[in-house]
């Protein structure tokens, strides 16, 4: 491709991708950009907001602690500061031109996720572009703009970690895609690699993945590749130890993380990534395949030592050293950490909407390979998407990068028939490019799979009145945040939003390392009402909170039915309790802790 074309393609996909972004916000203000007052449960960007305020407000850079969560002094997050950062200065600088950090606050909610949609809408067709040519772009913008629209992480409101590391694994894909031809973007692809994993372990995967087939396809090819291998090792190396300076103080270093950025990391990363430029800088390690392939193999058979060696903690399941208590009331209820066979037996409609897309890419990868000539662009691409499907099984979080990495050869296939239908055009060549169009969009198999599941379906659970009864919204808890702060007995669920709309503390919030406010709750709610007083003194408890719709509510009533919660619920209040009167038949109820003696 020339400098010219390629510049004009370019220009025209930002262009392309920017028209979907504004798209979608046009769609979110006709609304009213819902979500900012209706969070519907997004406890981690509201907690990614309480962060960045605890930043701006003097936390330390380093200083990761939740204060105002967990036990008295709180709980060290597992979060990375590399998010924080460009929020906070985005909130700084709105606040200087507006002079008001709430509508700050608002604007940075919108524009935030608006931006990362448009950046990953970008890639997505750039790397449709490299792997199908230029007709696989319409396809692309369309299906895959549905697709990143529909998995939900770039609404406003959603300022978690999910929709920058999906941007920044497709930049690393559309930019290795196109390296052959770009001579930086193998450096740059590896430096997003390296920021996607640094920002959070949930890309693990797929940044293993793409160094995996950089480093087969260097084996395979040779020359052909190595220069795409050294620099892509080289950006890896370079932003792996920036990372580990900047985000972790001095006396950290050695401490061993698995679930955030830390030595671990740093010490996988940066060996892989150095062996990598070496060996294809080296004419000696890289001359021939079989050097390359005893290279390679030691670099690998190095980085397998090195783990298991020294950080052999970290290969143990994410959550294998969880309190069992915790595994069982908690996480098996996390909708994002089910697995497929736990999916399709509660939920088969939504299954079926999860997984149809991309195991229709998988079966079409499937297909080009027995068909023969198989090109570096497969590879890598087919490569993302198994690795997503198989995490998804595991963990249905992984469908939302699976259904986007789907549209892909979803693109290319739609693609095909479409230049069939324009050169041969006949009632069948357009039957079929209709419903290569229809079956690769998510929202038709999700609103085909819903149809079937409510035709089926013979007595749904009646839905408590009222247009909050989750208590998703931010109206819920206005009475709670007009109080004076204090420490409030609530359910997980609750512990995000009553941080990021009132001025209280809590203990219990859906983390995995806040294990002992969690407990508590536990021992709190599902308890006697004796019990709960007992904690409620001890810890110098001020409110407790209600919220008879939420799930996690009715969870704990199913499993205690005799404990604390349930019979608040049923309306038996202890003498020790007295109920907020201003809360009288909101969704939230509280319940004003009697002084003692």
């Amino acid at each position: 491709m020339g400098t010219a074309r390629g510049t004009s393609t370019w220009k025209s996909d930002i262009a392309f991708a920017l028209l979907a972004a504004l798209l979608l916000l046009a769609l979110e203000a006709l609304q009213g950009f819902p979500q900012l007052a209706n969070p519907a449960g997004d406890n981690d960007s509201l907690l990614q907001l309480v962060e960045v305020r605890d930043l701006l407000a003097g936390q330390g850079w380093f200083d990761l602690h939740q204060y105002r969560m967990g036990l008295e002094g709180g709980f060290v997050m597992h979060w990375s500061r590399l998010l924080d950062a460009p929020l906070a200065l985005s909130m700084l600088a709105v606040t200087r031109l507006t002079g008001s950090p709430a509508l700050a606050e608002q604007i940075v909610q919108i524009v935030w996720p608006t931006l990362q949609f448009w950046l990953a809408i970008f890639f997505l067709v750039r790397a449709a572009r490299a792997f199908a040519g230029a007709p696989a772009v319409l396809p692309a913008a369309v299906v895959g703009g549905a697709a990143l629209y529909y998995i939900g992480i770039f609404s406003p409101g959603a300022l978690d970690h999910h929709n920058v590391q999906l941007m920044l694994t497709l930049a690393s894909l559309a930019l290795l895609l196109e390296a052959p031809t770009h001579r930086p973007a193998a450096l740059v692809a590896g430096v997003c690699t390296t920021l996607s994993l640094a920002i959070g372990m949930e890309s693990a995967p797929y940044a293993g993945a793409l160094g995996t087939v950089v480093a087969l396809l260097f084996l395979g090819k040779g020359d052909g590749e190595r220069l795409i291998a050294r620099d892509f090792g080289l950006g890896v190396t370079g932003v792996s130890a920036l990372v580990f300076a900047a985000t972790i103080p001095v006396s950290s270093w050695g401490q061993a993380q698995c679930d955030t950025f830390s030595i671990v990391q740093f010490a996988v990363t940066g060996l892989a990534g150095t062996g990598l430029a070496i060996i294809a800088s080296w004419r000696a390690a890289n001359a021939t395949a079989a050097r390359r392939l005893i290279s390679l193999g030691l670099l690998a058979v190095t980085l397998v030592l090195v783990v298991a060696l020294l950080f052999p903690q970290c290969l143990a399941a994410p959550y294998a050293h969880l309190d069992p208590r915790l595994q069982r009331m908690w996480l098996g209820y996390i909708e994002e950490a089910q697995s497929i066979v736990q999916l399709v037996s509660d939920d088969p409609a939504r299954a079926v909407a999860r997984f149809a897309t991309p195991l229709l890419a998988i079966i079409l990868m499937a297909l080009r390979f027995s068909g023969g000539g198989w090109r570096r662009q497969d590879s890598l691409v087919a490569a993302l998407l198994m690795v997503a499907v198989l995490v998804s099984a595991w963990e249905v979080r992984g469908s939302t990068f699976s259904i986007v990495f789907a549209a892909i050869p979803l693109s290319a296939w739609i693609a095909k028939w479409r230049q069939r239908a324009e050169t041969s055009p006949s009632n069948g060549s357009m039957l079929r490019m209709a419903a290569a169009w229809l079956v690769s969009v998510n929202a038709i198999w999700a609103g085909a799979a819903q149809a079937a599941s409510s035709v089926f379906e013979t007595a749904a659970p009646a839905r408590a009145a009222g247009i909050d009864a989750p208590c998703n919204s931010k109206a819920s808890f206005a009475v709670l945040g007009a109080m004076a702060p204090t420490t409030v007995l609530a359910v997980s669920n609750l512990g995000s939003p009553i941080l990021a709309f009132t001025g209280h503390r809590v203990f219990a919030g859906p983390y995995h390392r806040n294990v002992a406010g969690n407990l508590l709750v536990f021992d709190a709610l599902l308890g006697s009402a004796s019990d709960a007083k007992t904690i409620v003194e001890s810890h110098h408890v001020g409110l407790v909170a209600l919220c008879r719709d939420n799930p996690e509510s009715r969870l704990f009533a199913t499993r205690a039915p005799d404990g604390f919660l349930a019979a608040l619920m049923r309306g038996s209040v202890p003498d020790w309790l007295e109920p907020v009167a201003e809360t009288s038949g909101t969704p939230l109820e509280l319940y004003r802790v009697r002084p003692s003696g």
